[in-house]
């Protein structure tokens, strides 16, 4: 067994392509000489990067790189051939198997590779591929441990009992009992769980049940992808893959202080997890489905949630517009869009720009998203009697400067808000609304008489998400008039047009996207608007008036970034048209 490269062929290799001088190359050799590891040695000095570093030798011995992405793996493919054990100490693990070949990505090309062993021990051929150790670590820690885990609690399933959560499971009249939530397996699994969406940037993970097996999703960039399936096996009943699902469940609901033997009703929670340095929330919710229970976990990372105003994604004239109307005195502020639009964060970050020792800022909401110590947060409570309305009643006592409401839904919590902008205050909100001008039209359908919304509300802000170029793969394509006639451009802007697009790679998972960005459409509320509110003039009246003042629109904002190479066509047509 000889390794895939020795360390000093690297060394002469990297001084060849110039990527070190003879100087660094004689110093390098002088530390391997002391045992240091090479790859820890170029990464850590800033030399080179793993990726890079990996590229170059796969492309000297001419052997395929390959990024790994957990995404995509087969967790029974990448368990079933090799022992956790065997693979963490040779740095490697199995990553695709078709018909009788194997192929398994190797972390660490400079010790021996025992390729012989591996065929001996699956009866397969072996295909080899290099990638990063950083990678191949996280898999076996990811798999196996989540395998491990798994497994572990399934062996402790024995007794049997009626689960009336699944109401499927009423015509079969046998169950197991739930597996104890504090059990060290179900413990790791759901650990690995949360570990894998925050390194893959999941903004939510859906655990669900089905018939005969539990589906792990994680929406990454606005799209859910498939993860993880505990699946029916052969020597597992389909009892005690629902029980798997039931104690996992019990586990989530246990951390975020959820009632555990709750299973008929809906229920809302919160987890706060240190990782990696970094403070994030996670909201619980679940709900009673034909299967048994669902749950939807959202990932509140402070790092996305409290930005600076400028990383939002505005506009220059956007941006002055918008701290002109963040700055006034006393009135109502509203963001409108759907779930998953970016509200809360545009929110949470203009108050995070506006507090100071000199202002009381208080929060209503339901749940709190983030606990942030420089506002006063308040979470609604309904079962005894705490909800937005009640809450702002009492709050105005407590001498406040700027109060958030996280939604505005019955004429109460809208009355209320109004009476806190009529006494001085400044009134943040969000309401689901498609655009701005929808949001006046929908306080009227709350009853709330227009000359209240005239006098109160100040502006308006209607946002969207739209998914980013990936910025390792970016190239210059020009559309073809199908891609862009959906977008009904005057043919004097689409002729000779050239755009941008990601072709897809490693990074990105071949989707051409990475990280997403914001889209507004800012309302501010001027003199000639108020007089059309009294009126009662509809929202396409409005709109058409505050476009005539300036204001750029949903649709104008989301082709502004297309032509600015930040986003697609197929983007724009996905997040304004569809």
């Amino acid at each position: 067994m000889i390794p895939i490269i020795r360390s000093e062929e690297l060394v002469d290799l990297l001084r060849k392509k110039r990527i070190i001088n003879v100087a660094q190359e004689m110093e390098i050799k002088r530390f391997l000489s002391q045992n240091a590891k090479i790859e820890e040695l170029l990464v850590r000095s800033g030399f080179i990067n793993e990726i890079d570093l990996m590229q170059i030798i796969a492309q000297h011995k001419k052997i395929l790189y390959h990024k790994i992405d957990l995404l995509e793996l087969d967790s029974t493919v990448v368990t079933q051939h090799l022992p956790g054990r065997f693979c963490q100490k040779h740095s490697l693990v199995v990553t695709e198997k078709e018909n009788t070949t194997l192929t398994i990505c190797i972390g660490n090309p400079f010790t021996e590779i025992p390729i012989e062993d591996i065929r001996n021990m699956t009866g397969l051929d072996i295909q080899m591929r290099l990638s990063t150790k950083t990678d191949v670590l996280n898999t076996i820690n990811y798999f196996y441990g989540l395998k491990e885990s798994l497994s572990a609690a399934e062996a402790e399933i024995t007794r049997t009992s009626i689960d009336t959560g699944n109401l499927e499971q009423l015509y079969t009249l046998e169950e197991a009992t739930e597996l104890e939530p504090t059990a060290q397996p179900i413990i790791r699994a759901v650990n690995h769980l949360f570990y894998s969406a925050f390194d893959q940037r999941a903004s939510d993970i859906h655990i669900e049940p089905k018939r005969t097996k539990s589906t792990v999703r994680f929406r990454i960039d606005g799209v859910l992808h498939d993860v993880l399936q505990i699946q029916e096996s052969k020597k597992s009943l389909e009892r005690k893959v629902r029980k798997l699902h039931s104690a996992i469940i019990s586990r989530i609901k246990m951390m975020a202080y959820l009632d555990i033997a709750e299973k008929r009703r809906p229920q809302d929670g919160r987890i706060k997890i240190i990782y990696r340095g970094r403070e994030i929330e996670i909201r619980v919710s679940t709900l009673p489905v034909a299967f048994g229970e669902k749950i939807v976990l959202r990932v509140q990372d402070s790092q996305v949630l409290l930005q600076n105003l400028e990383n939002l994604g505005f506009d220059k004239t956007d941006l002055g517009t918008f701290y002109s109307i963040i700055k006034r005195p006393f009135g109502i502020i509203l963001v409108t869009g759907p779930t998953g639009s970016g509200k809360t964060t545009t929110l949470y970050s203009a108050l995070r720009y506006l507090s100071s020792p000199e202002i009381n800022i208080t929060t209503i909401e339901d749940p709190i998203e983030l606990i942030h110590e420089a506002f006063n947060q308040i979470g609604v409570k309904p079962n005894i009697g705490i909800n937005f309305a009640s809450s702002l009643r009492t709050i105005l006592r407590q001498d406040p400067d700027v109060i958030m409401v996280g939604e505005i839904r019955d004429n109460e919590t809208a009355r209320n808000a109004i009476q806190a902008a009529l006494t001085g205050h400044l009134v943040f909100s969000s309401l689901h609304t498609n655009d701005a001008s929808s949001a006046i039209t929908r306080l009227m359908d709350m009853e709330i008489e227009p000359y209240l919304i005239a006098s109160t509300l100040i502006g308006v802000i209607a946002q969207r998400l739209v998914r980013k170029i990936c910025r390792y793969c970016i190239e210059t394509y020009h559309p073809t008039e199908d891609e862009l006639s959906p977008l009904q451009l005057p043919f004097s802007t689409t002729k000779n047009l050239t755009l941008k697009r990601g072709k897809g790679c490693i990074e990105c998972r071949d989707t051409g996207y990475l990280g997403r960005e914001a889209i507004f459409e800012i309302m501010p509320i001027t003199e000639k608007m108020t007089k059309l509110v009294t009126d009662r003039v509809d929202s396409l009246s409005l709109s058409r008036v505050a476009r005539e003042q300036g204001m750029v629109t949903l649709r104008e904002a989301a082709l502004r970034k297309m032509i600015q190479c930040v986003t697609t066509p197929q983007e724009v047509i996905r997040c304004i048209y569809s």
